[in-house]
């Protein structure tokens, strides 16, 4: 099963309707998908979850085994400040190094509301990736001005979902 990281914990997120899109994708090309939406992690995991803790917070473990088990991920990457949120960096900190991502593979999808789509967060975060030694598809779609290129800002648009079509196609060959 195909693990679908929606990469920020902000309520009612672009990144959770991308993250659904995306899993409709998969489901319609015969691959099972689960969201982890950053939103349900537990208020105080970035204390009780993440070093001297690792493997205290019982909520918590439930989102490190979840990691650990699966072998694909798709990152569903906003731009913040010029990279991704600080929620999803402290979530990869709280999960088993190197064994969550060691020989593992994963797709990247950049958005932002502004020109680059995350350009530099996909740079940032396959940097860490790499460090771990995980395998990143190379394909990375950048959606930029993300608001303008949905319907009704529920429904991303044509364009941008045949560009996820042709990752996940790609993905799953991966």
């Amino acid at each position: 099963m195909i693990q679908i990281i929606s990469g920020t914990n902000r309520v009612d997120s672009v990144s959770k309707i991308l993250s659904q899109t995306y899993q409709g994708i998969l489901s319609s090309l015969g691959h099972e998908s689960n969201i982890i939406d950053l939103n349900d992690l537990p208020e105080d995991f970035a204390y009780s979850a993440l070093y001297n803790n690792a493997g205290k917070n019982q909520d918590f473990n439930i989102f490190r085994e979840t990691m650990l088990n699966a072998e694909k991920f798709v990152f569903i990457v906003p731009e913040y400040n010029g990279s991704f949120p600080g929620v999803l960096k402290t979530f990869i900190d709280g999960l088993q190094f190197p064994d969550t991502f060691k020989n593992k593979k994963a797709a990247l999808v950049g958005l932002s509301s502004g020109i680059q789509g995350a350009g530099l967060a996909l740079s940032h975060l396959t940097d860490i990736f790499n460090y771990c030694g995980m395998h990143i598809l190379a394909q990375k779609p950048k959606l930029m001005h993300i608001e303008k290129n949905m319907k009704d800002k529920k429904e991303l648009g044509d364009f941008y979902t045949s560009l996820l079509q042709e990752q996940a196609e790609m993905f799953i060959a991966f």
